[in-house]
C-alpha cells in the first residue's frame, strides 16, 4: 500500500503528536476513543491531549460538552452542585455561558471564570510560575486539553466540517483548515479562501473573540488570523523564516516530519498554550466598546520566540546580560516590547545556581524600565501594558524626572519613560544596589551610544556616597565602573538598524569574534511576509549637470576637493535650481500621485532637501507653483527653531500658519498632500498614507534606511501596495542606496571588536603635540571630581587654550589635526567605556579634561579656505536633469553581511596634500564631469594602461616590496600603496579615470588587478 499524502495524513500526523495516537491506529487494533482517552489520563501520552469525538460538540454554544462537563464535576463538584438541584442546571449553566463569551469573549471567561447564581467557576487553571504552591501545579494539570478531528460546527448545515479543533476543557482555542501541497493545495491559497468563502463565520464556534485563533496550515506553511470577516479577512503568517526570509526552514538532514512540525511540537503543547493564553493573547479596545469592534492580538512566530528565548536566558544566567533584538519595522516591535516588559516582571531564576541569586521564591528583576525616544511609542507602550495587566498599579509612567525617581524606589514593577528624560534623573537617584532592573531600549541606535546611555547605566550603578571620604583616584575608577553595564541591571535593545557600537554593546559575541544579535526578524521577512513594502522596487534617480561658466578674467588658484564641493552644493542650494526640481516634482506627483487617486485619493508624499536653508526654498517653490495651478492641495514644512534666509527670519509655525506640535496630526488631514523636510520627520514618524519621496539630500547608512523606510509602512484599508511606492531621487545613485540598505536586509553582524589600542596611538600623538601637560590634566580631573567650582577648572583649559592658539605656533593643519584627534578620542572614548572588560584611568582622565579642552580650541579665522571668494567668481548658466534610472528595482543581497568595527586608524587633517589648481582647470574638470563619459578608443586606453604601469615600476619602493616581495599579502599591501601614489600624482591628467578609481568598487578592483598583471611584465 502508499503512503498517504493528502489532507488526512497531515490530520493523523498532527493528532498523533498531540495524543500519542491516531483515530486510524485506533480503529486498526479494535479499540475506542474512550478507552483510549482514559490511558492518556494515567501514562500522558505524546503532549498529553485527549481525542475528542464530533458527537460531543454542542454547535449552538460551541462546546465539547464531554470534556466540559467532565472538567467541572471533577475539579469543582461542590459549586456545581449549587446548581445541580435544578432540572435544567446544564441548559442554564450554557446559556449563561453563551451570553458571557457573546459580551466579552472567551479570553474574558477563560482568565475571570464563570459566575452562575451563586457559584462560581474556573473554566481554565492557569500555569504555574515558578514559584506557585503545588496545588497550583496540581490544579493545571487537571486541566483536559483535546483535539477534535472532522468537527461539524454548524448549526444551520450540519455536513460542514473544520478539520481540526483544540479545546481546553471542552473550550474551543484553535480551529485549523489543513491542506497538503502533494495534493495541489495549500494553505495561503486555499486554506485561506476555504475560511474567507466557504466557511460560515455566523456560526458560533467562528463568530470573533468566541476561539482564540484560526490556522489554515500545510507542511511547509501556516497563516493565522483571530477575526473571520469573509472576504475581508486578514491573515498572517505564523511562519520561522527560511534563509532571513518568508517560509520555513527545511527540516535537518535526517529528521521525520514536515516544515510545519514546530506548530504541534513547540506552539500548541500544553504549557505553550496556556502560556500564550495567559502572557500573548490581548483583547485590545476600551471597555465600553462592543466586542466585534475589539481586536485580538495573537502573537506572530518571532514575537513569541523572542520573548521566551530572553525569559529562558535570563532565568538561567541571571541578571547584567546583554540582548539585541534586530527586528525590521513591520515586526510588532510595540507588541514585542510589551510581552516582553509584562513577562520578565514574572520571570524567576532557574536555580539557586544563577548569578546574583540567592532566592528562589523572589521574581529575577524588582522592576521593568522601557526607555523609548519617541513619545507616541511611549504612550501605545504604555496603554498596551496597562490593557493586558491583570494587576492594578504596577505601571508608573514617567512624565518628569520625579515621577521615574519616586517609581524606582517605590519599587514599581513596570515603569515607562523616554530616553529624553532619563539623564537629567540620574545624578539623584538614590543608591539602588540593592535593586535589580530589566532595562528595555527602543530603537537602540544613535541615541544610545555616548553619554546619553552612560548616564542611563551610571544610575543603574553605584552611586557615590559624598559622606565618604575616597580620594580622587578612587572617584574616577567608580565613576568608570559606573559607566559599565552594571550587574544589577540586564539590557534589552530593539533596533531594526544595529550600528556597530551597537552590535558591539548588546550583540551576542561567538567562538569566531563576530558579534550577531540575540534575535532577528530581518527587513526581507517583513517584505516578504508583506508587513513592510519594499521601497527600492520603484527607484528612480537623476543625475543633475551643470555647467558653470568662469565670470571673471582673473584666474585664482583654489584646493580642488573644497572647489567641487563647493560648488556643487552653489548649483543644488540655489533658486532657480530648486525651482527646476520643484517643477518636476510636482509634474510627477500631481499627475501620477493625485490624478491616478492613488490610496482612494489620500496618497502623500516627502520631500527630503539638504538644509533648514533648501527646505524653506523648497516650500516656496512649490507654494508658488501651486497657487499657480489654483492650490488644488495643501502641503506643509517641518524644521527646528528658526532659521534666517535672504534676510528673512523663518519658523515651522509662521510658515504653516499652525503650531509646531500640530504638524504631525495637520499634515494627517487629507487637504495635506506633501510635507517637506531636512532631517525632522526621516526617523521615528509613522505615516502609512506615504507613498512618494522625492529626495534631493545625501542619504547612507544607518540614516538612508530609516528615512526611505518612511516609505513602507502599509496602509491595507487603503489598499497600498509595492507598486504604489515611488522614490525620486536628485542626489544618490541606486549603487549608494544599495550599499546603504544591504547590511540590514538579512542578517547584520559585526566582524569583530573595535580595536581599543586606537585610543592609546591617539593619546600618544595628542600628548607630543604640548597643548597640555599631564599635570594640568590631573589636576583637573581631582578638582572635577570633588566637585570645585568651574571658575577654580576654567584656568586650567584656559592655560591649554592659549597654548595652542599662541604659544606652539601650530599650522593651521597642525591645529586641525589636534582637534579631529582630541574628537576622535572622546567619541571612541565614550562608547567604548561601557563595554571594555578593563578599566585604564588615564584614558578617563584624558576623556574629562579633552571634553572641557575641545570647545576652547578654535581651528582657524576662516574656515572655509577662501572658498567663498569662489562663489563670487562664478554664475551658474545652466541646469539640467537627465533620467538615469526609472523605474528601477534595487536588488539586495540575501546573506548576512558583516559590517566593520570603527577605524582603528587615526585619522587627522594632514591628507596627502593639497594641490591648487587654476580656476579654468577646476570649472573644466567640473563641466567634464558631470556632461561628459568617460570615452576613450582602446587603443588610448592601452597607452594609458602603459604609461601608468612604467610609472608603477619606476617607483622607488616598486622592486624592494613588490617585485622581490614572496609575502603576498604584504606584495598586495605595496603595490596598493604604490598604485594609489601613482594615481594621486595623474589626477589631473586622468581626472575621469582617476575619478572611476576612486569611486567605483567594481572598477577599483579590475583596475588594480590590471596593473599587478602588467607590472609583473617587461615592457
Amino acid at each position: 500500500m502508499h503512503s498517504q499524502t493528502n489532507e488526512q495524513a497531515l490530520e493523523a500526523a498532527i493528532e498523533k503528536a498531540l495524543t500519542g495516537t491516531c483515530l486510524e491506529d485506533i480503529k486498526q487494533q479494535g479499540q475506542s476513543v474512550d478507552a483510549v482517552n482514559e490511558q492518556a489520563a494515567l501514562y500522558r501520552t505524546g503532549k498529553g491531549y485527549y481525542i475528542g469525538q464530533p458527537a460531543n460538540f454542542n454547535a449552538q454554544f460551541a462546546i465539547d460538552e464531554q470534556f466540559f462537563w467532565d472538567f467541572l464535576e471533577t475539579t469543582q463538584k461542590e459549586e456545581l452542585e449549587k446548581l445541580q438541584k435544578q432540572s435544567d442546571w446544564k441548559l442554564k449553566i450554557l446559556n449563561r455561558y453563551d451570553r458571557m463569551i457573546k459580551k466579552y469573549g472567551v479570553l474574558h471567561l477563560l482568565k475571570k471564570g464563570l459566575q452562575v447564581d451563586d457559584a462560581n467557576f474556573t473554566l481554565f487553571y492557569q500555569l504555574p510560575l515558578a514559584s506557585s504552591s503545588q496545588q497550583v501545579k496540581q490544579n493545571f494539570e487537571q486541566n483536559r486539553f483535546s483535539e477534535t478531528r472532522q468537527l461539524r460546527y454548524s448549526v444551520d448545515n450540519p455536513r460542514e466540517e473544520i478539520d481540526l479543533v483544540l479545546f481546553i476543557n471542552g473550550i474551543p482555542i484553535v480551529t485549523m483548515e489543513l491542506k497538503n501541497h502533494w495534493t495541489g493545495q495549500n494553505a495561503r491559497v486555499h486554506g485561506q479562501h476555504q475560511y474567507r468563502n466557504k466557511r460560515d463565520n455566523k456560526q458560533p464556534l467562528l463568530q470573533f473573540a468566541r476561539c482564540v485563533v484560526h490556522f489554515a496550515v500545510d507542511t511547509d506553511e501556516a497563516y493565522m488570523t483571530t477575526k473571520l470577516a469573509g472576504k475581508n479577512t486578514f491573515f498572517l503568517p505564523f511562519n520561522k523564516g527560511n534563509k532571513h526570509g518568508k517560509g520555513n526552514p527545511e527540516l535537518p538532514a535526517g529528521a521525520t516530519g514536515h516544515r510545519t512540525n514546530y506548530l504541534w511540537d513547540e506552539v500548541f503543547t500544553r504549557e505553550s498554550l496556556a502560556n500564550i493564553i495567559q502572557h500573548f493573547v490581548r483583547l485590545d479596545g476600551k471597555k465600553k466598546d462592543p466586542l466585534q469592534t475589539k481586536t485580538l492580538f495573537f502573537p506572530r512566530y518571532h514575537q513569541m520566540d523572542v520573548v521566551r528565548k530572553i525569559v529562558a536566558d535570563a532565568s538561567k544566567k541571571g541578571v547584567g546580560q546583554t540582548y539585541l533584538i534586530q527586528h525590521s519595522a513591520g515586526s510588532g516591535k510595540s507588541n514585542s516590547i510589551t510581552w516582553a516588559a509584562y513577562q520578565l516582571i514574572e520571570t524567576y531564576p532557574e536555580s539557586l545556581n544563577t548569578p546574583g541569586v540567592t532566592d528562589l521564591e523572589k521574581p529575577l528583576f524588582d522592576s521593568v524600565i522601557v526607555v523609548t525616544d519617541r513619545r507616541l511609542l511611549d504612550k501605545q507602550i504604555r496603554d498596551n501594558i496597562a490593557s493586558f495587566s491583570e494587576v492594578k498599579n504596577i505601571i508608573a509612567p514617567a512624565y518628569s524626572s520625579k515621577e521615574l525617581r519616586d517609581s524606582l524606589e517605590q519599587g514599581k514593577k513596570i515603569i515607562i519613560t523616554t530616553i529624553q528624560k532619563f539623564p537629567f534623573i540620574i545624578d539623584g537617584i538614590a543608591d539602588l544596589r540593592d535593586k535589580r532592573f530589566a532595562v528595555v531600549i527602543d530603537e537602540a541606535h544613535s541615541s544610545q551610544s555616548g553619554s546619553a546611555h552612560d548616564n542611563m547605566n551610571r544610575a543603574m550603578g553605584q552611586q557615590i556616597d559624598e559622606n565618604d571620604e575616597v580620594d580622587a583616584q578612587d572617584k574616577i575608577v567608580q565613576a568608570m565602573q559606573s559607566r559599565k553595564m552594571r550587574g544589577n541591571a540586564s539590557y534589552l535593545a530593539f533596533t531594526a538598524t544595529p550600528k556597530p557600537i551597537t552590535l558591539e554593546k548588546f550583540g551576542v559575541k561567538d567562538a569566531e569574534g563576530k558579534f550577531k544579535p540575540f534575535h532577528l526578524y530581518s527587513m526581507k521577512q517583513a517584505i516578504e511576509e508583506g508587513f513592510i513594502l519594499d521601497v527600492l522596487a520603484n527607484y528612480t534617480t537623476l543625475k543633475s549637470y551643470y555647467e558653470i561658466e568662469k565670470s571673471i578674467e582673473e584666474n585664482p588658484l583654489f584646493d580642488s576637493t573644497k572647489a567641487q564641493k563647493k560648488l556643487r552644493a552653489y548649483v543644488e542650494q540655489h533658486q532657480q535650481t530648486i525651482n527646476t526640481k520643484a517643477e518636476i516634482i510636482l509634474d510627477h506627483f500631481i499627475p501620477n500621485i493625485v490624478n491616478q487617486k492613488k490610496l482612494k485619493g489620500k496618497a502623500k508624499a516627502m520631500v527630503v532637501t539638504q538644509s533648514i536653508e533648501s527646505a524653506i526654498r523648497y516650500y516656496k517653490a512649490l507654494k508658488n507653483i501651486l497657487n499657480d495651478k489654483g492650490n488644488p492641495f495643501k502641503i506643509a514644512i517641518a524644521f527646528s527653531g528658526t532659521k534666517t534666509v535672504d534676510g528673512i527670519e523663518y519658523t515651522e509655525a509662521e510658515l504653516n500658519g499652525f503650531p509646531e506640535k500640530d504638524t504631525r496630526f495637520k499634515f494627517d488631514e487629507d487637504a495635506y498632500r506633501i510635507l517637506v523636510v531636512a532631517n525632522k520627520y526621516l526617523t521615528g514618524f509613522d505615516q502609512p498614507k506615504l507613498c512618494a519621496m522625492y529626495v534631493d539630500k545625501k542619504l547612507q547608512g544607518v540614516l538612508a534606511v530609516q528615512a526611505l523606510s518612511r516609505l513602507n509602512r502599509a496602509a491595507s484599508s487603503l489598499g497600498k501596495k509595492t507598486e504604489d511606492v515611488f522614490v525620486l531621487d536628485f542626489f544618490n545613485s541606486t549603487d549608494d542606496i544599495k550599499k546603504s540598505f544591504d547590511p540590514f536586509y538579512s542578517a547584520t553582524s559585526l566582524s569583530e571588536a573595535t580595536d581599543v589600542n586606537v585610543l592609546h596611538e591617539l593619546k600618544n600623538v595628542l600628548d607630543e603635540v604640548g597643548v597640555y601637560e599631564w599635570g594640568e590634566v590631573e589636576d583637573f580631573n581631582i578638582k572635577f571630581f570633588n566637585k570645585e567650582d568651574a571658575q577654580v577648572l576654567s584656568p586650567i583649559i584656559e592655560r591649554a587654550a592659549e597654548r595652542f592658539v599662541h604659544e606652539l605656533e601650530l599650522e593651521d593643519d597642525d591645529k586641525a589635526d589636534f582637534k579631529i584627534k582630541a574628537k576622535q578620542f572622546v567619541k571612541i572614548y565614550g562608547q567604548m567605556a561601557s563595554i571594555m572588560p578593563y578599566a585604564i584611568a588615564n584614558w578617563e582622565k584624558l576623556f574629562w579634561f579633552l571634553k572641557f579642552l575641545i570647545p576652547k580650541l578654535p581651528v582657524r579665522p576662516d574656515d572655509t579656505g577662501g572658498l567663498d571668494e569662489l562663489l563670487e567668481s562664478v554664475d551658474l548658466s545652466t541646469y539640467g536633469l537627465e533620467r538615469v534610472k526609472l523605474n528601477q528595482s534595487i536588488g539586495l543581497d540575501d546573506s548576512e553581511t558583516e559590517v566593520d568595527p570603527q577605524n582603528p586608524n587615526p585619522r587627522g587633517a594632514h591628507g596627502q596634500g593639497e594641490d591648487e589648481d587654476p580656476l579654468d582647470l577646476i570649472i573644466n574638470s567640473f563641466n567634464e564631469r558631470w556632461f561628459q563619459g568617460w570615452e576613450a578608443t582602446p587603443d588610448d586606453q592601452r597607452v594609458k594602461f602603459i604609461s601608468l604601469t612604467k610609472s608603477i615600476q619606476a617607483h622607488p619602493d616598486f622592486q624592494s616590496k613588490v617585485a622581490e616581495n614572496r609575502d603576498a599579502q604584504n606584495k598586495d599591501l605595496a603595490f596598493k600603496k604604490i598604485l594609489d601614489d601613482v594615481m594621486s600624482k595623474q589626477r589631473k591628467q586622468e581626472l575621469d579615470l582617476y575619478r572611476l578609481y576612486a569611486k567605483d568598487e567594481a572598477f577599483y578592483q579590475a583596475f588594480f588587478d590590471t596593473m599587478k598583471r602588467m607590472s609583473s611584465q617587461n615592457l
